[in-house]
C-alpha cells in the first residue's frame, strides 16, 4: 500500500468495511471516466465483466454530460452520476460538493479509468477504501493501488489498458484473461441447428487445448440460446481435466461490444460461421472457422491475409453447400463427421503462426 502525504486521510475506511471485505462480490464500486464519448465507449466492455465477477456489487459510473448517454440505461450499472460542466471557481465549488456526495456513499473501491488530474482528485476525495489508478507521476499518492501502463513498441488499445486496472481489483477472479496468457476464446453461437458442431467435439477441443500448455486459458462464452450447452461443455471439460480444470473458464453471456473486446485480447478465436466469427475478423486475433453447410470460399473472414486465419471444412461432401432448411442425408454429417482432431490441428497452426 502506498504512503500518503502528512495530513491526508488514509484509505477512507468506514464502519462495516470488514463485512464487505470478507465478500468481495458485495462491493460498492465507483467507476470514473471523464472527457469524450469515445473514451467512455471503451469502458463499456468492463461493466459486464465486473458485474459477473461481483454479482452482488453496486456499480456507480461518474461521467461528464456529453458522454452520459453512452452509459445511462446500461443494464450493468446501478447509478450514473453526471459531472457538471463548469470552470474556474464554479468548478471548484461543484467538485467539492461532488466529493462530499461521493464520500457519503462510502465506496469500497474507486476505479479511475481516466487518470487525468480531475478524475484522480475525485478518486482520492471519494474516500473509497481501495482507489485504483495509473502510475502517473504526481498523482500516485491519490491511489492505494497503482498500475503501470506498459510501454510497447506498437500502440496498445485503451480497452486493454483499462483491463489492467480491473485486474488490480480486490478479489478479482481473473475471469477475462490477458492476451499474454495465451487465451483461446470459443463463443457458442450456433445461429441454427445446421451450424452446430457437436458438444462432444467442443469438449474434446477445449480439453486438448487447455491440457497442451499450462499457460493457456480456454474461455467459453455464449448467447442466451446457447447458455445451457456452454455450461455442459465447460463442466465436461473441467471434469476431464481434473486438477487442471481452472484452465477452462465459463464467461457466460456477452453482448457484441463486450465480445469484440474479449476476442481482441485473446490469442486465438475458434468458432462456427456465425456473427462472432466476423466480429473476430475485425481484430488481429488468430482465427479458426468451422464450416458445416456453408463454404469458407464464400463466407470466410474478410481481413488482412497476413493474419493467421484457418478454415476447417469437409470439402468432399456433395451436399455442401445447402440451403439449411432440410438436411438431405439426415445426420448433419458436414459437422458430425468433422473431427475434433482436425480442428485442434488447425488451432495449433494458427497459434504457431502468431
Amino acid at each position: 500500500m502506498r504512503a500518503v502525504p502528512p495530513g491526508v486521510s488514509d484509505q477512507g475506511r468506514h464502519p462495516g468495511d470488514a463485512d464487505r471485505r470478507s465478500d468481495h462480490r458485495a462491493l460498492k464500486i465507483l467507476l470514473l471516466r471523464l472527457r469524450l464519448i469515445g473514451d467512455v465507449v471503451f469502458t463499456t466492455p468492463l461493466l459486464g465483466a465486473l458485474k459477473r465477477a461481483y454479482p452482488g456489487a453496486r456499480l456507480t459510473f461518474l461521467v461528464e454530460r456529453d458522454a452520459a448517454p453512452v452509459v445511462i440505461n446500461n443494464p450493468h450499472l446501478n447509478e450514473v452520476i453526471v459531472v457538471p460542466r463548469s470552470r474556474g471557481a464554479r468548478r471548484l465549488f461543484d467538485d467539492l460538493a461532488l466529493a462530499r456526495r461521493l464520500r457519503a456513499e462510502r465506496f469500497d473501491v474507486a476505479l479511475d479509468l481516466h487518470g487525468g488530474p480531475r478524475s484522480a482528485w475525485l478518486t482520492w476525495a471519494s474516500g473509497a477504501r481501495e482507489r485504483i489508478g495509473y502510475a502517473i507521476p504526481g498523482r500516485e499518492w491519490m491511489y492505494t493501488r497503482v498500475v503501470k501502463r506498459p510501454r510497447e513498441l506498437r500502440a496498445r488499445h485503451s480497452v486493454a489498458n483499462q483491463w489492467d486496472l480491473v485486474e488490480a481489483m480486490p478479489g478479482w477472479p481473473g475471469g477475462v484473461p490477458r492476451a499474454d496468457r495465451d487465451a483461446v476464446e470459443m463463443p457458442l453461437s450456433a445461429g441454427n441447428r445446421f451450424r452446430r458442431w457437436p458438444e462432444q467435439s467442443f469438449v474434446e477441443l477445449v480439453t486438448t487445448l487447455a491440457r497442451r500448455d499450462p499457460r493457456r486459458r480456454v474461455t467459453v462464452s455464449s448467447g442466451p440460446s446457447d447458455r445451457a450447452a456452454a455450461a455442459r461443455i465447460v463442466s465436461a471439460a473441467r471434469a476431464t481435466l481434473g486438477g487442471d480444470a481452472t484452465r477452462v473458464i465459463d464467461l457466460g453471456e456477452f453482448d457484441l461490444q463486450e465480445l469484440r473486446a474479449l476476442i481482441g485480447r485473446s490469442r486465438l478465436f475458434v468458432g462456427g460461421d456465425t456473427g462472432p466469427l466476423h466480429i473476430a475478423a475485425t481484430t488481429g486475433t488468430a482465427i479458426v472457422g468451422i464450416y458445416g453447410p456453408t463454404l469458407s470460399a464464400q463466407s470466410a473472414p474478410w481481413r488482412d491475409p497476413r493474419l493467421p486465419t484457418e478454415s476447417v471444412e469437409l470439402t468432399a461432401l456433395p451436399c455442401r453447400p445447402c440451403d439449411q432448411r432440410v438436411c438431405t442425408p439426415g445426420d448433419f454429417r458436414c459437422l458430425t463427421t468433422l473431427s475434433s482432431e482436425t480442428v485442434i490441428a488447425a488451432a495449433e497452426r494458427a497459434l504457431t503462426a502468431r
